[in-house]
Order: structure tokens, then sequence, then C-alpha cells
């Protein structure tokens, strides 16, 4: 099974940029087949979506549509998540997960069966 790890986070000010990566290990050859998320959770919320990409696509939460951008280099075996205009309420850790094949970019943290261990994310004022 594909092991994740995050990195990328720190602190900005608002408006400031971030890119969070995230390497995939053990994928054998197959990084290109998986489908692959990245989601954040703050202190006191539940788990929630970012963006996803899979199937040659990529679909976006609404928050942060026009701001983030997510890619894939199956090279690298690398997930990046470019966070652009980033705001207070961005504040968060960040997970990338993981998923072999998927017919569409899967929003559901329930569709994904490999998780990383996170990266924090702070966003001042």
């Amino acid at each position: 099974q594909v092991h994740l790890v995050e990195s990328g986070g720190g602190s900005v000010q608002a408006g400031g940029s971030l890119r969070l990566s995230c390497v995939a290990s053990g994928s054998d050859n197959t990084f290109s087949r998986y489908c692959m998320g990245w989601f954040r959770q703050a202190p006191g919320k539940e788990r929630e979506w970012v963006t996803a990409i899979g199937a040659g696509r990529t679909s976006y939460a609404d928050s942060v549509k026009g701001r983030f951008t997510v890619s894939k280099d199956n090279a690298k075996n690398t997930l990046y998540l470019q966070m652009n205009s980033l705001k207070p309420e961005d504040t968060a850790m960040y997970y990338c997960a993981a998923i072999m094949f998927c017919p569409y970019p899967y929003v559901r943290r329930e569709s994904y069966n490999t998780w990383g261990q996170g990266t924090q994310v702070t966003v001042s004022s």
C-alpha cells in the first residue's frame, strides 16, 4: 500500500502563498493510477474536502476555487497544492489522501483508503 508524506506547510500572512507537497512511496510505479485529494481540518471542526484530482479531472471546494491549484507529477510520485491569496480561514492541518482508480475525483473522506500525517498551515491577518 502506498505511503504518503506531506510537507510545505508553514506560517504566512493573509494574501501570501504556500505550496504543499505529498510524496508517495511504495506505489511500485502505479502512482499514475491513483486518484488523490487534499483535505483540511481546523481545531474543533470536521475534516473537510479541499480539492481532488483523478480520472483526468480536478475538482475544488467553492471556498478555494480560483485560489488553490492541485497538480500531480507522476514521474516524481508527488501531489501538489499551490495555495495563493491565503486567508486566515484557510488555517488548518492539511492532509493528502489516495485511492487507486476512480471514475471521477472523489470528494468524500470515506472514498480514500490512504492518508498522510498532515502538514500545518497557519495564515495570520
